[in-house]
């Protein structure tokens, strides 16, 4: 069982080789009951592309979601949003 369902949304921009990308990471219990964490990523702007993937319980998942998290952020992503950057100011 999931204690809350999470999203996460980070991008990567580069305008010196025109990157604008954008990578979700989400956690939710799908109909059966199974941990479900979903990944989509693409260029911004457009819809990109989905895979899911189906766990038993929710460490792996969350496991899962934190190396995926690790590996983006080494890459170069980061959150963005209005929100964001009033936190970060503070």
């Amino acid at each position: 069982m999931i204690a809350q369902p999470y999203e996460l949304y980070i991008e990567r921009r580069d305008p010196t080789r025109n990157m604008a990308r954008f990578y979700v990471l989400s956690l939710r219990l799908n109909l059966f009951g199974d941990v479900q964490l979903t990944r989509r990523w693409g260029r911004i702007g457009s819809r990109g592309q989905v895979i899911s993937h189906s766990f038993d319980g929710e460490a792996d998942a969350v496991r899962l979601f934190l190396d995926l998290l690790r590996q983006k952020r080494r890459r170069g992503y980061r959150p963005r949003g209005r929100a964001v950057e009033l936190a970060l100011h503070l």
